[in-house]
């Protein structure tokens, strides 16, 4: 069933992005993107699509009063609720709310710039609830790896990972340094679990390992693991050599 519910997505999708183009808007500038967002691996062009797609979803938020802070809390909410998920085996709903935290993500900052009250304060509550949002997550995916070796090492090593990534960012930009690079931020950590979530269960059964899970969760966490801890060591060198820079000058 999730994996039927996927395709229809992606058709949805691919259906939406098709009219996108056709219409031109594609070409439309984004008032609404933050300055402080860093690259998407996938590229700018489907960012640009997921935020046009998600767009009504903005507008019926504004009407109906709902402001950014109920999404930053909606998001904790999916996160707590994937964790619940993966921790009694239910990696399809795991991963399905993860996405939707993601897309909670995503709007409360649009809605807080479409209505002119975004500040400091929601920019720190929406960093810090994002990490209580991957705290519930991961929590959920130690759990449901707690016998298995590999997936239980991925899981915590994920998490810390995770941490660290939002850590040196945050970290350096309270010593004037931003550093937006790396391949594994927050948006490539909802989709990597998300997805490989939702298609573990067909995986793991087409496999005919005996594994009744993660055929394919746990090498999505271990690329995921790699990925955090590169991102946040390389943050921390290259924080270091600007701060090192600024001292010579």
């Amino acid at each position: 069933m999730g994996l039927q519910i996927l395709l229809g997505v992606l058709l949805l999708a691919t259906i939406s992005i098709l009219a996108w183009v056709l219409s031109g808007k594609h070409q439309s500038f984004d008032s609404l993107e933050s300055e402080n967002r860093g690259d998407f691996v996938l590229g700018r062009f489907l960012r640009d699509w997921f935020y046009w797609f998600v767009d009504p979803l903005r507008r019926i938020a504004i009407l109906i009063g709902m402001g950014p802070l109920s999404f930053n809390l909606l998001g904790v909410l999916f996160g707590v609720l994937s964790g619940i998920a993966f921790a009694s085996g239910h990696l399809a709903l795991g991963g399905w709310s993860i996405l939707l935290g993601g897309i909670a993500d995503v709007l409360d900052g649009r809605i807080a710039r479409s209505l002119g009250i975004a500040d400091r304060r929601g920019a720190f509550l929406d960093s810090t609830l994002d990490r209580f949002a991957e705290v519930g997550v991961f929590c959920g995916l130690v759990y449901l790896f707690r016998d298995s070796q590999a997936g239980l090492l991925f899981a915590v090593t994920g998490l810390g990972g995770s941490l660290l990534v939002s850590y040196t960012r945050a970290r350096g930009e309270s010593l004037g340094v931003t550093c937006k690079l790396g391949w594994m931020q927050r948006a490539e950590r909802l989709l990597l679990i998300g997805f490989g979530g939702i298609l573990d269960p067909t995986i793991s059964m087409a496999w005919g390992s005996g594994q009744s899970f993660g055929v394919l969760l746990v090498p999505v966490l271990g690329v995921l693991s790699a990925g955090t801890i590169g991102t946040s060591v390389f943050r921390t060198f290259w924080i270091a050599k600007q701060l090192k820079e600024e001292l010579s000058q």
